[in-house]
C-alpha cells in the first residue's frame, strides 16, 4: 500500500465549502469519512505488531493529528518503544530514538558546531544536526537525564526550533515527541517538574495486557516471524490532516463544559467542589482546556464526525488532566489517586443543557 493523502488543505471546507482533489469536488463530510477510513487502516497496520492497547493507540493518534506531544508511562516490557517505532513506519516519517542517560548533554540531542578546514586551509564552523532533527522523536526514559538536557528537549517541543550559539534552526514539520518514563523506579532519576510536564498534551498510562492479549503476544512473538507493515500517510498528508482536524466545529456548550471541567480542578475556584478543595493542592491551567478541545476535535474527526461532543471531552479528560492536577497528602492518606479525583470530577461537573429546537 502506498502512502495516501486523504485531503488537500481543508481551508474552504471549514466554512462548509468544497475541497478539491484530483479534479473532484468534495464536501467536508466526504473528507472526514475518508480520513476516518485511513485512521482505521493505520490502527489495523499497527495492530499487526501491537496486541491490544486500543485506548493508548487512539490517544497517540489524537496527539499526532493535533501537533501534540505524549508522555507514555508504564513498566518495562509493555512495547512502548515498539509501538512508537512501528507508528513511524506506518506514517512514512523520519524517526529517531534517544536513550536518555545521566551523562547525556544538551548538545548530544540538539547538535553542535564542528570546525571544518577546506583544501585552502580556511577554517569555518559547520553545524551538525543532532537527533532532534526528525519527524517523530522517541525520548526513551526521559526522567533518567539531568534537567539541563530535559530543558533542551522541552524547549524544542514548545518552540519547534533549536538555538545553537547565535543561530536558530527550525525543526522539521511535522515534529512530535513521544517520551517514555518508568514510574516504578525513582533511584538515579530526575523527575520532570510540573511546568515541564505541562508541555505534554497527554500523559498516557500503558497498562498490562489482558489474559487473552498476553496469550496472543506470546503466540505471535515466539514464532520468529516479523510482520511487515504498510505505509499509510505521508508527511504532507499528516500536515493536511492537522488542518482538517482544526476545521471540526466546537459548539459553545462544549466550550463551556471544557472550561467548567478545568476550573473545577482548582481548589481556590468558586466552582470547585468540596472534595477538590480538600484533596488537591493546585489544578490545571488554561492549556488543559486548549488540549481538551483539540483532543476532542481529533476524536470526532477520527470517527468521521463534523463536531465535538461532550463525550469526546470526557473520553480524553484523564490523559489531559492526570499530570496537571496535584493531589495532596490528605488524598494520599485516604488512598485517593489523581485518576480517582478526575473520575469523581467527571461525575460531578454537570453536562451543559443544550436547547432542543422544535
Amino acid at each position: 500500500m502506498s502512502t495516501a493523502d486523504p485531503t488537500t488543505s481543508p481551508g474552504p471546507a471549514s466554512q462548509g465549502g468544497p475541497v478539491s482533489q484530483a479534479g473532484k469536488t468534495r464536501n467536508l463530510g466526504d473528507v472526514l469519512q475518508e480520513f476516518a477510513q485511513h485512521r482505521w487502516v493505520m490502527q489495523q497496520e499497527l495492530q499487526k505488531v501491537i496486541v491490544g492497547q486500543d485506548e493508548v493507540i487512539e490517544q497517540v493518534f489524537a496527539a499526532i493529528f493535533t501537533r501534540g506531544h505524549c508522555l507514555l508511562e508504564g513498566v518495562p516490557g509493555l512495547a512502548k518503544t515498539l509501538m512508537v517505532s512501528t507508528l513511524a513506519r506506518i506514517l512514512d516519517l523520519g524517526f529517531k530514538r534517544i536513550q536518555f542517560t545521566p551523562d547525556l548533554m544538551p548538545s548530544d540531542i540538539t547538535g553542535t558546531n564542528v570546525l571544518d578546514e577546506d583544501e585552502h586551509g580556511r577554517r569555518s564552523f559547520r553545524f551538525v544536526e543532532g537527533p532532534l532533527f526528525t519527524n517523530i522523536l522517541l525520548a526513551d526514559e526521559i526522567n533518567r537525564t539531568p534537567p539541563k538536557t530535559q530543558a533542551a528537549l522541552l524547549q524544542a517541543m514548545q518552540e519547534r526550533e533549536v538555538t545553537v550559539g547565535q543561530t536558530t534552526y527550525e525543526l522539521p514539520n511535522p515534529f512530535f515527541t513521544i517520551a517514555t518514563q518508568n514510574p516504578i523506579e525513582q533511584e538515579g532519576t530526575y523527575p520532570l517538574p510540573e511546568a515541564q510536564l505541562d508541555r505534554f498534551m497527554f500523559n498516557i498510562k500503558v497498562d498490562y495486557p489482558t489474559k487473552d492479549e498476553e496469550e496472543k503476544i506470546l503466540t505471535a512473538t515466539t514464532r520468529g516471524e516479523k510482520p511487515e507493515v504498510n505505509k499509510v500517510l505521508s508527511a504532507k498528508a499528516i500536515l493536511n490532516v492537522q488542518r482538517l482536524v482544526t476545521s471540526v466545529a466546537v459548539s459553545e456548550y462544549v466550550i463551556k463544559y471544557a472550561a467548567a471541567l478545568v476550573r473545577a480542578t482548582r481548589p481556590k475556584d468558586d466552582s470547585a467542589p468540596d472534595f477538590v478543595k480538600e484533596l488537591v493542592d493546585w489544578g490545571a491551567g488554561p492549556r488543559a482546556g486548549q488540549f481538551l478541545i483539540q483532543g476532542g476535535k481529533a476524536i470526532a474527526a477520527m470517527d468521521g464526525r463534523f463536531s465535538v461532543a461532550v463525550e469526546d471531552i470526557q473520553k480524553i479528560a484523564l490523559p489531559v488532566l492526570r499530570h496537571r492536577v496535584a493531589a495532596n497528602f490528605q488524598a494520599q492518606a485516604e488512598g485517593m489517586t489523581t485518576e480517582d479525583i478526575i473520575a469523581r470530577l467527571l461525575k460531578h461537573v454537570p453536562q451543559p443543557e443544550i436547547p432542543k429546537f422544535s
